[in-house]
């Protein structure tokens, strides 16, 4: 199959042979018929599944040859990161058509954005800023046609919900609609039953990793995460390392140790100004920062193709999230690796990470770490007991250091 199979507009079609896309993906291949059939789809996919293309193509289409000048359709993205990269994913493959797209989100100032959507045929936006303009009477959605619910999954995370149905009140009930998520939760499941009508259903890319992707899990206790990083970092031949941690502050801490420690790091959290955001990211992609450390709300949106190891510092709160962070690394033909790092308050999770790959991961331990530092405080006395320090840390030493730790799940 190729595009041409679709029979786009031709201008549609002359944006796609202008960006050299052949082949479509799997979710293309089958997302795109349903959409341009004008159905409400439900699309469960992850980044680098190409689902971008899935939803803009058939919308180009749509909106191409008639009605320019007023808001036909609406893209909403949990993220800065994501609503650009889906604008320029727009200006890319309608590069041939009149269809104008404006991004619209927080961070930047509100008066452009507002002479904009005068004339706007597609807008992407973030929830809160769209609701600032909703209230300034600044965009007119009364001609909508067509709404994409995009990463449905990270909305709910971020509490993004909330809006989501308040903006859901000022838009035409008669409309298609697209929600697509990299998870399925049961309260995403709830909002994609309230608002899509008899929905074609769409999973690819989900139930299992790459086989391009190597894992290993490294047992150590919780404060020595960070020593562990660097003996991995300094032990390991990385070229672009993404690292993963459970919350904003401590991408930001653990950034910061990487820069001291003499590593081109960069992080990226939600209290950055957007040029800052953009700057690590343009670093990441260019190769300036090494490493970028982020949180996974943060990293929605970083598509890089050459990402050598994706580091989980602290293990992600489900198995999908696990696979949707590793799919950052080991694309198309290239190779990667996913180093997990693990206490023994994760088994649980491990479990379950365990049997959506479908194997035991290997769990390995470094030689030349010391597993058994205690953890340091001020007063120089334990954190346990406050009596002096020991050497215990949670984890047992290994008599012969060439073994792994004892297994945290016997």
């Amino acid at each position: 199959m190729n595009f041409e199979t679709f029979n786009f507009h031709p201008s549609v079609a002359a944006g796609v042979a202008a960006a050299g896309y052949e082949t479509p993906t799997p979710i293309q291949e089958r997302a795109i018929p349903e959409v341009c059939k004008g159905r409400d789809v439900m699309g469960r996919a992850q980044t680098g599944t190409g689902k971008t293309a899935a939803f803009v193509l058939p919308i180009l289409n749509k909106l191409v040859g008639n009605k320019y000048g007023c808001v036909r359709a609406l893209i909403i993205a949990p993220t800065r990161e994501l609503a650009e990269q889906i604008h320029q994913a727009i200006e890319t493959l309608g590069c041939k058509t009149r269809i104008r797209s404006v991004t619209v989100y927080g961070g930047v100032g509100i008066n452009p954005q507002i002479q904009k959507l005068k004339n706007a045929d597609i807008v992407v936006a973030c929830p809160g800023r769209l609701l600032d303009h909703i209230g300034r009477s600044t965009i007119d959605l009364s001609q909508l046609e067509v709404l994409v619910i995009d990463e449905a999954d990270q909305m709910f995370d971020m509490g993004f919900m909330p809006d989501i149905r308040r903006i859901l009140k000022h838009i035409p009930k008669k409309r298609q609609t697209l929600l697509f998520s990299a998870t399925m939760p049961p309260e995403i499941r709830r909002l994609a039953g309230n608002i899509l009508r008899d929905p074609a259903t769409i999973q690819v890319g989900i139930t299992a990793p790459a086989d391009t992707v190597s894992h290993a899990l490294y047992p150590v206790a919780q404060h020595l995460k960070t020593a562990l990083l660097l003996k991995l970092l300094g032990n390991t031949n990385t070229s672009s390392v993404l690292v993963f941690t459970r919350t904003k502050h401590r991408a930001k801490r653990l950034g910061e140790k990487l820069v001291a420690a003499g590593y081109r790091s960069a992080s990226l959290q939600g209290n950055l100004s957007q040029s800052r955001r953009q700057a690590a990211l343009d670093g990441f992609r260019d190769g300036k920062f090494q490493i970028l450390v982020a949180t996974d709300i943060a990293a929605r949106g970083i598509d890089v193709s050459r990402i050598s190891h994706v580091i989980n510092y602290d293990i992600p709160s489900t198995p999908d999230a696990y696979i949707h962070r590793i799919g950052r690394t080991g694309r198309a033909t290239c190779s990667g690796e996913a180093f997990t790092l693990i206490t023994g308050e994760d088994k649980n999770m491990v479990r379950a990470i365990n049997r959506i790959i479908g194997s035991e991961i290997e769990q390995r331990t470094l030689s030349t770490f010391d597993y058994g530092s205690p953890v340091p405080n001020r007063a120089g006395r334990s954190q346990w007991t406050g009596k002096p320090q020991r050497k215990f840390s949670g984890v047992r030493k290994s008599r012969n250091k060439t073994k792994s730790l004892p297994n945290f799940f016997n």
